[in-house]
């Protein structure tokens, strides 16, 4: 294995670690009402909203560190993600009480914010014109760590409690750090970019599709974390007729993300064929219909729409970090990160405590499912405006698009 491959295989294991982080929570809490009630309260909702904080410093801290990347170095920034997030962790597994499990979480949060911008960033550097397939790749490894958290959450907290489902992780995200440190804190993949050129695109296209992929980001960055909460709530409530399946609780929930993960798979070898617009339009029109039957369903119809809604979620996301890849120069790519996952996951921790308020005050997982739905339409709205432009899949096209200087470009 090259240097260039080992970072890469670093990168994609920091996804996993990122996103199964983020949802311990949202199992563990199913298992806190019951072994430590006392201490933690016996209800849902304000269990749950302890995560915010962490949500809401993950979104934050992304923020600047395209900018701190300039004066550290990605590669040290990466190696401060898989410690600080693993510490944080195992601090949340030991927590007395609510207020240090927020604060761990919180702590892990602010770790937490340095992959999407950074690790994004040395990803897409490294993949060449691939740049579709490796996000799409990367993509099923952080959708792994969505699908592992309330399967292995659940199992670890059965077995054992719920503080070793947050400890364990902890622990193997740190000794990952190490192993990450052990070969060496080489950039690689920016040193591959800067081989390559990037072609000049006319400024007014680049502005539609930055502005185009920040709202998206809002909107859809609030469905995916939503849902993606609800969802072992969502298996125990609408699977509750049939008691043999309650202690599968987490195993339904692994299943589910795991097809959405694998989604992104194909949708990055798509994507490499096809302009954005193109893969991400159907997606769109998947998930508002989708959510909303679901507010309807129980049994196991239930599983099968939930697949398709996580596909449509977690496709989505590959087709919004390719964008960047194609339309923003490598030189910004790590600050433009910075900004669009800092916007989408402001509007992820938004989710945390709206879904325990809606689910707490209707009785239900019905609120929550139909609000997730109306931001699903705002989605759609927002994807009318992609750009569509044939030099996606040819660059050298670029050239030859550009209006002459002095003239203005024409409207998109």
């Amino acid at each position: 294995m090259d240097a260039a491959t080992r970072q890469i295989a670093f990168v994609n294991l920091a996804h996993v670690f990122t996103h199964y982080g983020l949802l311990i929570l949202a199992t563990a809490v199913l298992a806190m009402v019951v072994q430590e009630g006392a201490g933690f309260g016996t209800v849902y909702g304000p269990i749950l909203a302890l995560g915010t904080g962490m949500f809401v410093v993950y979104g934050l801290g992304s923020l600047p560190m395209g900018w701190i990347a300039e004066r550290i170095g990605r590669p040290v920034l990466m190696l401060g993600f898989f410690l600080g997030t693993g510490a944080g962790m195992a601090l949340a597994g030991m927590a007395p009480g609510p207020w240090t499990l927020a604060g761990a979480m919180f702590v892990m949060g602010a770790f937490s914010a340095i992959y999407h911008p950074i690790g994004t960033a040395m990803l897409v550097d490294a993949a060449g014109a691939r740049v579709g397939a490796a996000v799409g790749v990367n993509g099923v490894f952080g959708n792994l760590g969505v699908a592992l958290a309330p399967i292995v959450t659940a199992a670890v907290a059965a077995a054992f409690s719920w503080r070793w489902a947050f400890i364990l992780p902890g622990l193997l995200c740190i000794a990952s750090g190490l192993l990450y440190w052990a070969n060496g804190l080489t950039d690689v993949a920016r040193a591959k970019a800067a081989s390559r050129p990037f072609p000049t695109i006319p400024p007014a296209v680049v502005r539609r599709a930055v502005i185009v992929l920040l709202c998206i980001a809002t909107t859809s960055g609030f469905v995916f974390n939503g849902f993606t909460l609800l969802l072992p709530k969502l298996m125990q409530e609408r699977l509750a007729g049939s008691p043999d399946l309650l202690p599968v609780v987490g195993v339904l929930a692994f299943f589910v993300t795991l097809f959405g993960g694998l989604t992104q798979f194909t949708v990055g070898r798509l994507i490499d064929r096809n302009t954005l617009k193109r893969v991400f339009m159907p997606l769109a029109l998947v998930q508002m219909p989708a959510l909303l039957l679901l507010t309807q369903l129980s049994g196991w119809p239930v599983l099968v729409v939930a697949a398709l809604v996580c596909a449509s979620v977690f496709g989505q996301v590959t087709v919004n970090e390719t964008m960047t890849a194609r339309y923003v120069a490598p030189a910004l790519r790590a600050k433009l990160y910075s900004i669009r996952f800092s916007v989408g996951f402001l509007g992820a921790a938004m989710a945390s405590p709206l879904v325990g308020w809606l689910h707490d005050l209707y009785g239900g997982s019905g609120a929550v499912l139909a609000v997730l739905g109306v931001f699903a339409t705002v989605t759609l709205a927002c994807a009318l405006f992609f750009p569509d432009r044939k030099e996606e899949l040819q660059p050298e096209l670029w050239v030859q698009s550009a209006p002459p200087r002095g003239v203005p470009a024409p409207a998109e």
